[in-house]
Protein backbone atom coordinates (compact mmCIF):
# COMPACT_ATOMS: atom_id res chain seq x y z
CA UNK A 1 0.00 0.00 0.00
CA UNK A 2 1.42 3.45 -1.08
CA UNK A 3 1.04 5.77 2.11
CA UNK A 4 -0.75 9.10 0.76
CA UNK A 5 -2.95 7.77 -1.94
CA UNK A 6 -5.54 4.64 0.07
CA UNK A 7 -6.00 7.22 3.11
CA UNK A 8 -6.09 10.06 1.25
CA UNK A 9 -3.75 12.14 3.34
CA UNK A 10 -3.80 15.34 1.19
CA UNK A 11 -7.45 16.54 1.78
CA UNK A 12 -7.33 15.98 5.42
CA UNK A 13 -3.87 18.18 5.04
CA UNK A 14 -5.57 20.74 2.99
CA UNK A 15 -8.56 20.97 5.76
CA UNK A 16 -5.90 21.51 8.32
CA UNK A 17 -4.38 24.64 6.34
CA UNK A 18 -7.79 25.78 6.06
CA UNK A 19 -8.62 25.76 9.56
CA UNK A 20 -5.30 27.80 10.17
CA UNK A 21 -6.18 30.47 7.61
CA UNK A 22 -9.94 30.64 9.72
CA UNK A 23 -7.85 30.83 13.25
CA UNK A 24 -6.03 33.96 11.88
CA UNK A 25 -9.25 35.69 10.23
CA UNK A 26 -8.14 34.79 6.62
CA UNK A 27 -10.13 32.39 5.65
CA UNK A 28 -12.47 33.34 2.16
CA UNK A 29 -15.69 32.14 0.92
CA UNK A 30 -17.91 33.11 -2.14
CA UNK A 31 -21.02 34.96 -1.68
CA UNK A 32 -23.34 35.05 -4.30
CA UNK A 33 -24.97 37.89 -6.23
CA UNK A 34 -28.39 37.00 -7.63
CA UNK A 35 -29.22 40.08 -9.51
CA UNK A 36 -27.13 42.00 -12.07
CA UNK A 37 -23.95 43.91 -11.25
CA UNK A 38 -25.21 47.50 -10.47
CA UNK A 39 -26.23 49.06 -7.30
CA UNK A 40 -29.11 48.27 -6.35
CA UNK A 41 -28.89 44.27 -6.82
CA UNK A 42 -29.53 41.21 -4.62
CA UNK A 43 -27.79 38.64 -2.84
CA UNK A 44 -29.01 35.20 -1.03
CA UNK A 45 -33.15 36.66 -2.44
CA UNK A 46 -31.83 39.60 -0.32
CA UNK A 47 -32.26 43.39 -1.96
CA UNK A 48 -28.95 44.75 -1.32
CA UNK A 49 -26.83 47.98 -2.11
CA UNK A 50 -23.54 47.32 -3.95
CA UNK A 51 -20.61 49.68 -2.76
CA UNK A 52 -17.76 47.16 -3.32
CA UNK A 53 -18.08 46.34 -7.68
CA UNK A 54 -15.27 47.73 -9.83
CA UNK A 55 -18.72 48.62 -12.37
CA UNK A 56 -17.25 52.58 -11.51
CA UNK A 57 -19.37 54.14 -14.68
CA UNK A 58 -22.33 52.19 -14.11
CA UNK A 59 -21.99 50.16 -17.67
CA UNK A 60 -22.27 46.66 -16.59
CA UNK A 61 -26.34 46.47 -16.81
CA UNK A 62 -26.50 49.33 -19.34
CA UNK A 63 -29.10 48.87 -22.30
CA UNK A 64 -27.00 50.40 -24.72
CA UNK A 65 -24.17 47.18 -23.38
CA UNK A 66 -26.74 44.31 -23.29
CA UNK A 67 -28.21 45.56 -27.13
CA UNK A 68 -24.57 45.61 -28.38
CA UNK A 69 -23.80 41.98 -26.61
CA UNK A 70 -26.87 40.49 -27.75
CA UNK A 71 -26.39 41.84 -31.51
CA UNK A 72 -23.43 40.22 -31.71
CA UNK A 73 -24.35 36.98 -30.39
CA UNK A 74 -26.76 37.19 -33.05
CA UNK A 75 -25.09 37.84 -35.71
CA UNK A 76 -21.71 35.78 -35.15
CA UNK A 77 -22.86 33.07 -32.58
CA UNK A 78 -21.75 32.42 -28.63
CA UNK A 79 -17.66 31.66 -29.31
CA UNK A 80 -14.70 32.52 -30.93
CA UNK A 81 -14.32 28.91 -32.11
CA UNK A 82 -10.30 28.79 -32.01
CA UNK A 83 -6.86 30.99 -30.59
CA UNK A 84 -6.53 34.20 -32.54
CA UNK A 85 -3.71 32.66 -34.31
CA UNK A 86 -5.95 30.01 -35.50
CA UNK A 87 -9.57 30.73 -36.81
CA UNK A 88 -10.67 32.48 -33.98
CA UNK A 89 -9.80 36.17 -35.16
CA UNK A 90 -12.88 37.62 -36.28
CA UNK A 91 -13.89 41.21 -37.77
CA UNK A 92 -15.20 42.43 -34.10
CA UNK A 93 -11.98 41.59 -32.63
CA UNK A 94 -10.42 43.57 -35.26
CA UNK A 95 -12.88 46.34 -35.11
CA UNK A 96 -12.41 46.67 -31.40
CA UNK A 97 -8.72 46.28 -31.01
CA UNK A 98 -8.88 49.42 -33.80
CA UNK A 99 -11.67 51.59 -31.22
CA UNK A 100 -9.20 50.58 -28.45
CA UNK A 101 -5.84 52.18 -29.79
CA UNK A 102 -7.92 55.51 -31.43
CA UNK A 103 -9.67 55.52 -28.08
CA UNK A 104 -5.88 55.25 -26.26
CA UNK A 105 -4.36 57.56 -28.66
CA UNK A 106 -1.65 54.85 -29.62
CA UNK A 107 -0.26 53.34 -32.92
CA UNK A 108 -1.95 49.76 -32.11
CA UNK A 109 -3.34 47.31 -29.41
CA UNK A 110 -4.15 43.58 -28.79
CA UNK A 111 -6.79 41.82 -26.66
CA UNK A 112 -6.26 40.04 -24.00
CA UNK A 113 -9.29 37.59 -22.01
CA UNK A 114 -8.77 39.35 -18.39
CA UNK A 115 -6.19 41.85 -17.39
CA UNK A 116 -4.48 39.42 -15.09
CA UNK A 117 -3.74 37.14 -18.44
CA UNK A 118 -2.14 40.49 -19.94
CA UNK A 119 0.08 41.07 -17.42
CA UNK A 120 1.49 37.71 -17.25
CA UNK A 121 1.56 38.03 -21.24
CA UNK A 122 3.64 41.05 -20.89
CA UNK A 123 5.79 40.63 -18.09
CA UNK A 124 6.79 36.98 -19.61
CA UNK A 125 7.42 37.62 -23.25
CA UNK A 126 9.10 41.29 -23.38
CA UNK A 127 11.94 40.37 -20.03
CA UNK A 128 13.33 36.82 -19.09
CA UNK A 129 16.82 36.02 -17.97
CA UNK A 130 19.63 38.94 -18.04
CA UNK A 131 16.86 41.39 -17.76
CA UNK A 132 15.55 43.70 -14.84
CA UNK A 133 12.08 44.87 -13.76
CA UNK A 134 11.41 47.40 -11.53
CA UNK A 135 8.37 47.34 -9.51
CA UNK A 136 6.01 49.51 -7.04
CA UNK A 137 5.72 47.20 -4.04
CA UNK A 138 2.26 47.72 -3.98
CA UNK A 139 1.56 46.39 -7.40
CA UNK A 140 -1.42 44.12 -8.45
CA UNK A 141 -1.34 40.60 -8.19
CA UNK A 142 -0.82 39.37 -11.60
CA UNK A 143 2.12 42.13 -12.20
CA UNK A 144 3.76 40.26 -9.30
CA UNK A 145 3.34 36.76 -10.78
CA UNK A 146 4.54 38.05 -13.86
CA UNK A 147 7.43 39.20 -12.82
CA UNK A 148 7.94 35.96 -10.87
CA UNK A 149 7.42 33.97 -13.81
CA UNK A 150 9.58 36.26 -16.07
CA UNK A 151 13.14 34.97 -14.68
CA UNK A 152 13.87 38.13 -14.73
CA UNK A 153 15.97 40.03 -12.03
CA UNK A 154 13.31 41.51 -10.18
CA UNK A 155 13.69 45.17 -7.76
CA UNK A 156 11.25 46.40 -5.83
CA UNK A 157 10.37 50.13 -4.88
CA UNK A 158 8.81 51.80 -2.19
CA UNK A 159 5.34 52.44 -3.67
CA UNK A 160 5.32 55.83 -5.31
CA UNK A 161 8.74 56.20 -4.60
CA UNK A 162 10.74 58.00 -7.31
CA UNK A 163 13.91 58.41 -5.30
CA UNK A 164 13.97 54.81 -4.46
CA UNK A 165 13.15 53.62 -8.05
CA UNK A 166 15.96 56.28 -9.37
CA UNK A 167 19.00 54.59 -6.95
CA UNK A 168 17.55 51.19 -8.22
CA UNK A 169 18.13 52.50 -11.71
CA UNK A 170 21.22 53.96 -11.10
CA UNK A 171 23.25 51.45 -8.86
CA UNK A 172 22.65 48.69 -11.80
CA UNK A 173 22.31 51.13 -15.03
CA UNK A 174 24.73 48.73 -16.43
CA UNK A 175 24.36 45.23 -15.22
CA UNK A 176 21.10 43.94 -17.73
CA UNK A 177 20.29 43.73 -20.97
CA UNK A 178 16.83 45.04 -21.21
CA UNK A 179 15.02 46.78 -18.58
CA UNK A 180 11.59 47.50 -17.94
CA UNK A 181 9.88 49.37 -15.14
CA UNK A 182 6.13 48.42 -14.08
CA UNK A 183 3.64 50.48 -11.98
CA UNK A 184 -0.04 50.13 -11.58
CA UNK A 185 -1.76 53.71 -12.43
CA UNK A 186 -4.41 53.46 -10.18
CA UNK A 187 -3.65 50.83 -7.07
CA UNK A 188 -6.51 48.89 -6.71
CA UNK A 189 -6.70 49.07 -3.10
CA UNK A 190 -5.53 52.25 -1.94
CA UNK A 191 -7.14 54.09 -4.52
CA UNK A 192 -4.10 56.21 -5.31
CA UNK A 193 -2.24 57.54 -8.48
CA UNK A 194 1.03 57.00 -9.27
CA UNK A 195 3.64 59.70 -10.14
CA UNK A 196 4.01 58.37 -14.16
CA UNK A 197 5.26 61.87 -15.36
CA UNK A 198 8.37 61.15 -12.79
CA UNK A 199 8.86 57.87 -13.64
CA UNK A 200 8.19 58.28 -17.30
CA UNK A 201 11.23 60.59 -17.14
CA UNK A 202 13.68 58.17 -14.95
CA UNK A 203 12.52 55.80 -18.09
CA UNK A 204 13.97 57.94 -20.50
CA UNK A 205 16.93 58.81 -18.85
CA UNK A 206 18.09 55.06 -18.30
CA UNK A 207 17.01 53.88 -21.33
CA UNK A 208 14.06 51.34 -19.83
CA UNK A 209 10.52 50.59 -21.17
CA UNK A 210 7.63 51.96 -19.14
CA UNK A 211 4.75 49.35 -18.76
CA UNK A 212 1.46 50.73 -16.76
CA UNK A 213 -1.37 48.94 -15.77
CA UNK A 214 -4.35 51.24 -16.30
CA UNK A 215 -7.19 48.65 -15.50
CA UNK A 216 -8.39 50.98 -12.25
CA UNK A 217 -7.92 54.30 -14.38
CA UNK A 218 -9.81 53.27 -17.87
CA UNK A 219 -12.98 55.18 -17.81
CA UNK A 220 -11.95 57.08 -14.68
CA UNK A 221 -8.82 59.46 -14.86
CA UNK A 222 -8.74 62.03 -17.75
CA UNK A 223 -10.82 64.26 -19.21
CA UNK A 224 -12.33 61.30 -21.43
CA UNK A 225 -11.89 58.85 -19.61
CA UNK A 226 -8.77 57.56 -21.62
CA UNK A 227 -6.91 56.93 -18.59
CA UNK A 228 -3.85 57.80 -16.56
CA UNK A 229 -1.93 58.77 -19.74
CA UNK A 230 -4.63 61.51 -20.52
CA UNK A 231 -4.96 62.48 -16.93
CA UNK A 232 -1.13 63.57 -16.91
CA UNK A 233 -1.01 64.66 -20.72
CA UNK A 234 1.51 61.85 -21.29
CA UNK A 235 1.33 60.01 -24.75
CA UNK A 236 2.77 56.25 -26.21
CA UNK A 237 5.93 57.65 -26.45
CA UNK A 238 5.84 58.34 -22.69
CA UNK A 239 4.11 55.37 -21.99
CA UNK A 240 5.56 52.31 -23.65
CA UNK A 241 2.91 49.75 -22.94
CA UNK A 242 -0.89 50.37 -21.71
CA UNK A 243 -2.75 47.34 -20.18
CA UNK A 244 -6.16 48.21 -19.40
CA UNK A 245 -9.20 46.00 -18.77
CA UNK A 246 -13.05 45.86 -20.27
CA UNK A 247 -14.76 44.80 -16.80
CA UNK A 248 -14.09 47.39 -14.98
CA UNK A 249 -15.34 50.85 -15.37
CA UNK A 250 -16.63 49.52 -18.89
CA UNK A 251 -18.93 47.22 -17.99
CA UNK A 252 -17.99 44.35 -20.27
CA UNK A 253 -15.07 41.83 -20.19
CA UNK A 254 -11.32 41.18 -21.55
CA UNK A 255 -8.41 43.76 -21.61
CA UNK A 256 -5.75 45.25 -23.90
CA UNK A 257 -2.30 46.24 -24.53
CA UNK A 258 -1.75 49.35 -26.24
CA UNK A 259 1.08 51.03 -27.80
CA UNK A 260 3.76 50.65 -30.54
CA UNK A 261 3.17 48.34 -32.90
CA UNK A 262 6.73 46.49 -32.63
CA UNK A 263 5.64 45.50 -29.18
CA UNK A 264 1.99 44.60 -30.06
CA UNK A 265 3.74 42.40 -32.86
CA UNK A 266 5.99 40.78 -31.27
CA UNK A 267 3.31 40.07 -28.43
CA UNK A 268 1.03 38.40 -31.34
CA UNK A 269 4.33 35.74 -32.05
CA UNK A 270 5.80 34.88 -28.67
CA UNK A 271 2.99 35.97 -25.78
CA UNK A 272 1.78 32.30 -24.75
CA UNK A 273 -1.30 33.13 -22.95
CA UNK A 274 -2.09 34.97 -26.11
CA UNK A 275 -1.26 31.77 -28.73
CA UNK A 276 -2.74 29.33 -26.61
CA UNK A 277 -6.14 30.94 -25.59
CA UNK A 278 -9.66 30.86 -27.17
CA UNK A 279 -10.64 34.21 -27.98
CA UNK A 280 -13.04 36.83 -26.59
CA UNK A 281 -16.39 36.05 -27.40
CA UNK A 282 -18.58 37.68 -29.64
CA UNK A 283 -20.76 39.00 -27.07
CA UNK A 284 -18.01 40.61 -25.21
CA UNK A 285 -17.23 42.16 -28.34
CA UNK A 286 -20.01 43.68 -29.00
CA UNK A 287 -20.71 44.70 -25.25
CA UNK A 288 -17.14 46.77 -25.34
CA UNK A 289 -17.52 48.63 -28.58
CA UNK A 290 -20.97 49.73 -26.94
CA UNK A 291 -19.24 51.05 -23.46
CA UNK A 292 -16.95 53.21 -25.55
CA UNK A 293 -19.33 54.62 -27.43
CA UNK A 294 -21.21 55.39 -24.44
CA UNK A 295 -18.34 56.42 -22.75
CA UNK A 296 -17.01 59.08 -25.58
CA UNK A 297 -20.91 59.92 -26.68
CA UNK A 298 -22.29 60.59 -23.00
CA UNK A 299 -19.57 61.90 -20.82
CA UNK A 300 -22.12 62.83 -17.91
CA UNK A 301 -21.62 59.42 -16.48
CA UNK A 302 -17.84 59.99 -16.02
CA UNK A 303 -19.13 63.41 -14.38
CA UNK A 304 -21.45 62.02 -12.10
CA UNK A 305 -19.41 59.46 -10.79
CA UNK A 306 -16.78 62.35 -10.03
CA UNK A 307 -19.09 64.08 -8.27
CA UNK A 308 -20.63 61.17 -6.54
CA UNK A 309 -17.05 60.12 -5.11
CA UNK A 310 -16.13 63.75 -4.13
CA UNK A 311 -19.82 63.94 -2.13
CA UNK A 312 -18.80 60.42 -0.22
CA UNK A 313 -15.57 61.00 0.56
CA UNK A 314 -16.44 64.78 2.10
CA UNK A 315 -19.26 62.56 3.75
CA UNK A 316 -17.03 60.04 5.80
CA UNK A 317 -14.50 63.09 6.53
CA UNK A 318 -17.25 65.01 8.39
CA UNK A 319 -17.24 61.71 10.19
CA UNK A 320 -13.55 62.03 11.43
CA UNK A 321 -12.59 59.72 9.40
CA UNK A 322 -9.16 60.31 7.63
CA UNK A 323 -8.69 59.77 3.86
CA UNK A 324 -6.55 59.89 1.11
CA UNK A 325 -7.30 62.86 -1.22
CA UNK A 326 -7.66 60.61 -4.47
CA UNK A 327 -9.79 61.08 -7.41
CA UNK A 328 -10.64 57.80 -8.07
CA UNK A 329 -13.65 56.14 -6.78
CA UNK A 330 -11.71 53.67 -4.47
CA UNK A 331 -12.11 54.75 -1.12
CA UNK A 332 -10.33 52.80 1.39
CA UNK A 333 -11.22 53.06 5.20
CA UNK A 334 -8.93 51.29 7.48
CA UNK A 335 -9.68 48.64 10.03
CA UNK A 336 -6.90 47.35 11.24
CA UNK A 337 -7.66 43.82 12.47
CA UNK A 338 -9.02 41.17 10.14
CA UNK A 339 -11.87 39.90 11.92
CA UNK A 340 -12.92 43.03 12.98
CA UNK A 341 -12.60 44.05 9.69
CA UNK A 342 -15.06 41.01 8.18
CA UNK A 343 -17.55 42.03 11.25
CA UNK A 344 -17.80 45.05 10.00
CA UNK A 345 -18.20 43.49 5.81
CA UNK A 346 -21.12 41.28 7.84
CA UNK A 347 -22.58 43.69 9.72
CA UNK A 348 -22.91 46.28 6.63
CA UNK A 349 -24.56 43.49 4.72
CA UNK A 350 -26.84 42.69 7.75
CA UNK A 351 -28.05 45.95 6.93
CA UNK A 352 -28.50 45.62 3.27
CA UNK A 353 -25.33 47.03 2.39
CA UNK A 354 -22.34 44.91 0.59
CA UNK A 355 -19.44 46.42 1.38
CA UNK A 356 -16.13 44.07 1.33
CA UNK A 357 -13.27 43.05 3.42
CA UNK A 358 -9.99 43.08 2.45
CA UNK A 359 -7.12 41.39 4.90
CA UNK A 360 -3.93 40.14 3.89
CA UNK A 361 -2.25 39.10 1.72
CA UNK A 362 -4.24 41.61 -0.40
CA UNK A 363 -2.91 44.07 2.25
CA UNK A 364 -0.18 44.70 4.93
CA UNK A 365 -0.42 42.76 8.01
CA UNK A 366 -2.35 45.25 10.00
CA UNK A 367 -3.76 47.00 7.59
CA UNK A 368 -7.43 44.97 6.83
CA UNK A 369 -9.69 47.82 5.61
CA UNK A 370 -12.89 47.99 3.99
CA UNK A 371 -13.06 49.09 0.36
CA UNK A 372 -15.55 51.34 -0.87
CA UNK A 373 -16.05 51.75 -4.44
CA UNK A 374 -18.65 54.38 -5.51
CA UNK A 375 -20.48 53.61 -8.81
CA UNK A 376 -22.51 56.37 -10.82
CA UNK A 377 -25.29 54.61 -10.98
CA UNK A 378 -26.02 55.17 -7.03
CA UNK A 379 -27.92 57.99 -5.82
CA UNK A 380 -27.11 61.09 -3.19
CA UNK A 381 -29.78 59.44 -0.88
CA UNK A 382 -28.18 55.57 -1.43
CA UNK A 383 -24.82 57.38 -0.21
CA UNK A 384 -26.49 59.29 2.64
CA UNK A 385 -27.95 55.98 3.89
CA UNK A 386 -24.04 54.54 4.32
CA UNK A 387 -22.87 57.47 5.93
CA UNK A 388 -25.20 56.98 8.56
CA UNK A 389 -24.42 53.32 8.66
CA UNK A 390 -20.38 54.45 8.95
CA UNK A 391 -21.45 56.86 11.74
CA UNK A 392 -22.80 54.33 13.77
CA UNK A 393 -20.25 52.87 13.62
CA UNK A 394 -17.35 55.16 13.58
CA UNK A 395 -15.27 54.14 16.75
CA UNK A 396 -14.58 50.44 14.82
CA UNK A 397 -11.76 52.16 12.41
CA UNK A 398 -8.19 52.58 12.66
CA UNK A 399 -7.97 56.09 12.45
CA UNK A 400 -4.82 57.73 14.42
CA UNK A 401 -4.45 61.23 14.47
CA UNK A 402 -2.60 62.57 10.99
CA UNK A 403 -3.37 59.12 9.72
CA UNK A 404 -2.90 58.60 5.64
CA UNK A 405 -5.26 55.94 4.75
Amino acid sequence: MIKGISEKTLPLELETELNLLEDDGQLRFLRTIDGPQQAHTSLNGRPILLLCSNNYLGFANHPRLREGACAAAETYGCSAGASRLISGTMGLHVELEEKIAAFKKTPKALLFNSGYVANLALLTTLVGNGDVIYSDALNHASIVDGCRLSRARLKIYRHGDVEHLDWLLKESANDFRRRLIVTDSVFSMDGDVAPLPQISKLAKNYDAALMVDDAHATGILGRSGRGSAEHFDLDYRDIDLQMGTLGKALGSCGAYVAGAPQFIDYLINRARSFIYSTALPPAALGASLAALELLENEPEHAQRLRYLTDYFRHGLERLGLVLRDDPTPIIPVVVGDPYRTMELSSWFLEQGVFIQGIRPPTVASGQSLLRVTVTADLTKSDLDRVLSLFAERRHDFSQPEGAAL
